[in-house]
């Protein structure tokens, strides 16, 4: 058996365990869990071009997920439902038949609009059937550098919404 003095707490008060725990606590770094988000790829897209609402770090426990139009989840909103483990697609009334959802949750819009401008929220469902909501963002704009006898290749420096021609007095 080792005498007293030999014991872990030796020379040392209630105080200093007491500072001793606080800097383990305050120089612990818990590990943290990423935060799903959307972002929108591009993040101004032209109209007539494809755009993705792009999922970032999906949970792995993910058992469905459901595209909404607009800032509510509402069924009457609803563009499409894909459950993971069935890979099924389901539209719902809100569904275009321009949208793609991907198992990352990630939508594809094909041929965007201006009306597709707007809020859209991704509901994850997780296997305790638990939800979670994540907002995203949609920006289309009027592509004014398309049209009769204007191609994109003849643009100078594309601003959403003006343009120049190469043969013109405008360009340097």
């Amino acid at each position: 058996m080792e005498p007293p003095s030999a014991s872990p707490r030796a020379g040392r008060g209630p105080w200093q365990e007491l500072l001793l725990a606080v800097s383990l606590l305050i120089s612990w770094n818990p590990p943290t869990t990423a935060q799903v988000t959307v972002e929108s790829v591009p993040p101004n897209a032209a109209e007539g071009k494809d755009a993705l609402l792009r999922v970032l770090n999906l949970p792995g426990d993910t058992a469905g997920l459901a595209w909404f139009r607009g800032e509510t989840v509402l069924p009457t909103h609803k563009i499409l439902l894909y459950v993971i483990d069935t890979k099924v697609t389901t539209p719902g009334p809100a569904y275009s038949r321009r949208e793609t959802i991907y198992p990352n949750g990630s939508l594809l819009f094909q041929n965007i609009t201006l009306n597709d401008t707007g809020s859209y929220i991704l509901q994850i469902i997780n296997r305790k059937f638990e939800t979670a909501l994540v907002p995203g963002q949609l920006r289309v704009f009027r592509d004014s550098c398309t049209g009769p006898g204007l191609t994109v290749s003849r643009c100078v420096g594309v601003i959403p919404g003006a343009c120049k021609r190469k043969d013109s007095a405008l360009s340097s």
